[in-house]
């Protein structure tokens, strides 16, 4: 097993960073937010899937910053759209969108949608990248359906809407222990772990 590790967490959405922490509470794992690294230069999200965008943000922040990088890039495909609104996620009114507003595209653009069309999932995609150039990806979903309207105040994104399978509460309506157990994120972390606990040490 590796001792204890630093990575920069390759991002500075705050809710993200609190999340990955508590899923990793426990762990011998240590996050270091950009925060830390105020010069490191924004990256372009411009890859066409998740894969890609994690790789290209953790490849630039590990290059930086001398140190592991993790990077993750998430987000939710409805199958009848066509798995939009996909690496758009976070944009999907517009650069610069609001979740709120996300939300309410989607909602529109699946007016009259019912049943089976209605489905969907959360998909994240975690690359972690050494500083000797070593890279590996790892990538978790949940599946479940969109409802009609916005219900619960916990999370982000399109949580409000989102109900996992098996379950009658969006994940907006559980609190973060449960959807941290079910979650997209938590299953790609989980990966993760798997793999931290078999680096060499000389890669740490």
């Amino acid at each position: 097993m590796i001792n204890a590790m630093d990575i920069v967490l390759a991002t500075k959405n705050r809710k993200k960073a609190e999340e990955m922490g508590r899923i990793f509470d426990g762990y011998d794992v240590r996050f270091i937010t950009l925060d830390s690294f105020p010069g490191c230069p924004d990256v372009e999200e411009d890859g066409k899937t998740f894969r890609a965008n994690s790789l290209k943000k953790a490849r630039a922040v590990s290059a930086f910053t001398g140190r592991p990088a993790i990077a993750d890039d998430s987000g939710l495909e409805v199958m009848a759209l066509g798995r939009a609104p996909g690496v758009y996620s976070a944009r999907y009114a517009g650069e610069g969108a609001t979740d709120s507003l996300n939300v309410r595209k989607l909602l529109q653009e699946m007016k009259g949608l019912e049943g089976e069309d209605r489905a969907a999932r959360f998909v994240c995609c975690l690359a972690l990248v050494l500083p000797d150039g070593h890279h590996k990806t790892f990538t978790g979903y949940v599946y479940g359906s969109i409802g009609k309207k916005e219900k619960g105040s916990n999370g982000f994104g399109y949580d409000p809407l989102f109900y996992p399978e098996g379950h009658d509460r969006t994940f907006a309506e559980m609190t973060a222990p449960e959807k941290d157990a079910m979650s997209h994120r938590g299953r790609a972390l989980k990966k993760l772990h798997q793999y931290l606990i078999t680096l060499p040490q000389s890669k740490s």
